[in-house]
């Protein structure tokens, strides 16, 4: 580990609970975004992140940023894609960041050590060792072989809203009003919705 990410990647890795390759590519996202748009770790709202994936760089992308779901200024679109979209509500600009390592696209093993742990073998040591270096490669890659940012072609997303609390008619359990279905003249929760 480069001594560069000494702090503020021990502490990511505290929030996420382990050093992995996902929190590793989150952690240089969110570090390239804030670099990108010249800003810091914002109190509030002023940076909004937009990630198109829940894997474990969500986290880091979190953590470094301060976008959360709670802020409504992390967004979450489940395309599967390592791509993050990053907006400055101050300077009005926005950057889309790619991840392109062709580094482990010829690399076999992991398909490898997978079927054979689903065969029953215990590759746990092997496994461990692969992510090790895979999260070390991370770490280290230039940001030009790794990422590519380019200006962001979405629009900013609206700034977070408060919504109204309502009943569900069937359960009884309190929801945001914005996401009530209308059943029988009777405002009802989605999962009781989905159940009728």
């Amino acid at each position: 580990m480069q001594d560069r990410y000494a702090d503020d990647l021990r502490e990511a890795i505290q929030f996420h609970g382990h050093l992995c390759p996902g929190l590793a590519l989150g952690y240089r996202v969110a570090k390239a975004a804030l670099k990108e748009l010249n800003a810091e770790r914002p109190q509030d709202e002023e940076l909004v992140a937009v990630v198109e994936n829940d894997s474990c760089a969500a986290d880091a992308i979190q953590f470094v940023t301060g976008c959360t779901f709670g802020k409504g200024n992390l967004v979450f679109r489940d395309y599967g894609k390592h791509v993050y979209t990053f907006f400055n509500r101050r300077s009005g600009t926005g950057i889309r960041i790619s991840e392109n390592y062709r580094g482990f696209e010829n690399d076999s093993r992991y398909p490898e050590l997978r079927k054979r742990q689903d065969a029953g073998e215990d590759v746990s040591r092997e496994l461990e060792e692969f992510k090790i270096e895979k999260t070390a490669a991370i770490l280290r890659a230039d940001d030009k072989e790794f990422l590519t940012i380019e200006p962001a072609s979405s629009p900013l997303p609206s700034p977070a809203r408060i919504r109204a609390s309502v009943r569900c008619a069937i359960c009884g359990e309190r929801f945001m009003e914005s996401r009530a279905r209308v059943t029988g003249g009777k405002s009802v929760c989605i999962p009781c919705f989905e159940r009728m």
